[in-house]
C-alpha cells in the first residue's frame, strides 16, 4: 500500500508527462542485437528520459543489416510511443546496397534527433606497421604506391562502412589494396589483430582498447576534425582533403507522427543528450552526443544518402 505522499508524487509525475505518454510505455526499437554500442546508448537514453516520458523500454529486432527492426518502426502507429534507431547503414548505405528495402528511408520516418557520432579510425596491426615502417597516412600511401597490390584491408562485409571507407581511401590516395570481407566487424578486427590483413577502417569505440594496448597502430580518424577522445591522432583529411566518414545513429518515429509530439520527444531526448551523466557514459564508448532539431537531423540524413550513393557505386558492392 502506497502512502498519501507517494500517491501525490506519482500523480504529479503523471501530470508532467505529455498526454500521449501518460500511463503508457514508449518503446525504442533497436535494429541490432543487445550488448553492442547502439543498444547500450539507447538504454542509457531510455533511462535518462524516464522523468519526462515515463517508462521507456528497449526492444531488440536484429537482422538483415538493420532492415528488419527499421521496417517495424516504419509500420508502427504514428502515436509517439514507438521510436526506432536510424543508423549510417539503414538510412545511408542500405538504400543503395539493396535492390529493394522494406521501408523508404526518406518517406517512412519522422526525424526526432541525432543521438551521436562515433569517429572511425584507420588502424594497422602494430607489428605490421613497424615491419613496413608505416607511422602515418602519408607512409601508408607511399608504401601502397611503391608496392601495388601488396596491401590488403579487412571490413565487416561487402557494403559495410569499413568497406566503403577503404574504397574511398583507395580512390583519393591513388593506391590499390585488396579488400578482404569478413562476416561482421568483430571477425574483421580479429583478422587485423592476427595479421591476416594489414589495415582496417574500424569504429573507434571498438578499436580503442587495442590501440591503447599497443596491438593496433592508429594512423588517423575519419572525421573532419580530430576526436576529443584521442586528439593526438590526426585526421585522414589532413593528408587527403575532403575525406570524411563517421558512424552515427539517431532517433526516428513513424511518418505521420504529429509535429507537436515529435517536438516533445525532441525536447526530452536532446535535454538528456546534453546532461553530464549521459555525456560521461557516451564518452566511455568514444561517442560524442550530437543532439539536433528534427529538421537538422532530416537534412543530415539526406546528405548522408547522397554521399553513400556515390560510395556504394564506387565500391560496386551489392547484397542482392
Amino acid at each position: 500500500m502506497i502512502s498519501r505522499r507517494h500517491a501525490i508524487a506519482l500523480a504529479a509525475t503523471a501530470l508532467a508527462l505529455p498526454a500521449w505518454a501518460q500511463a503508457r510505455t514508449t518503446r525504442i526499437v533497436v535494429p541490432f542485437a543487445a550488448g553492442g554500442p547502439i543498444d547500450v546508448t539507447a538504454r542509457v537514453l531510455a533511462d535518462a528520459v524516464k522523468d519526462s516520458l515515463g517508462t521507456v523500454i528497449i526492444e531488440n529486432r536484429p537482422g538483415a543489416g538493420g532492415n528488419i527492426g527499421v521496417s517495424q518502426v516504419a509500420k508502427a502507429a504514428p502515436d509517439g510511443l514507438t521510436l526506432g534507431i536510424a543508423t549510417t547503414a539503414s538510412h545511408g548505405i542500405n538504400p543503395w546496397l539493396f535492390k529493394q528495402l522494406p521501408y523508404d528511408p526518406a518517406k517512412d520516418f519522422a526525424p526526432v534527433t541525432q543521438m551521436l557520432r562515433v569517429p572511425n579510425v584507420l588502424v594497422m596491426n602494430a607489428e605490421t606497421a613497424q615491419r613496413l615502417n608505416i607511422q602515418s597516412v602519408r607512409d601508408l600511401i607511399r608504401y601502397g604506391k611503391a608496392n601495388p597490390g601488396k596491401l590488403n584491408y579487412g571490413s565487416g562485409g561487402n557494403g559495410s562502412a569499413g568497406h566503403l571507407a577503404g574504397e574511398l581511401f583507395k580512390n583519393q590516395a591513388g593506391v590499390f589494396a585488396v579488400h578482404i570481407p569478413y562476416n561482421g566487424g568483430n571477425p574483421a578486427q580479429l583478422g587485423l589483430l592476427s595479421g591476416q590483413v594489414d589495415f582496417n577502417f574500424d569504429n573507434l569505440a571498438t578499436a580503442a582498447a587495442n590501440i591503447r594496448a599497443g596491438k593496433l597502430k592508429a594512423l588517423a580518424v575519419t572525421t573532419a576534425q580530430r576526436s576529443g577522445v584521442m586528439p593526438e591522432v590526426p585526421t585522414v583529411a589532413e593528408t587527403l582533403p575532403g575525406f570524411e566518414i563517421d558512424t552515427w545513429w539517431g532517433l526516428v518515429a513513424p511518418a505521420g507522427t504529429p509535429a507537436d509530439v515529435v517536438s516533445q520527444l525532441n525536447a526530452a531526448f536532446t535535454n538528456a543528450l546534453q546532461s553530464p551523466d549521459v555525456k560521461g557514459k557516451f564518452a566511455a564508448l568514444m561517442a560524442e552526443p550530437a543532439p539536433s532539431t528534427p529538421q537538422a537531423f532530416g537534412e543530415f540524413m539526406a546528405r548522408e544518402r547522397a554521399k553513400y550513393e556515390r560510395l556504394v557505386k564506387l565500391s560496386g558492392a551489392k547484397v542482392d
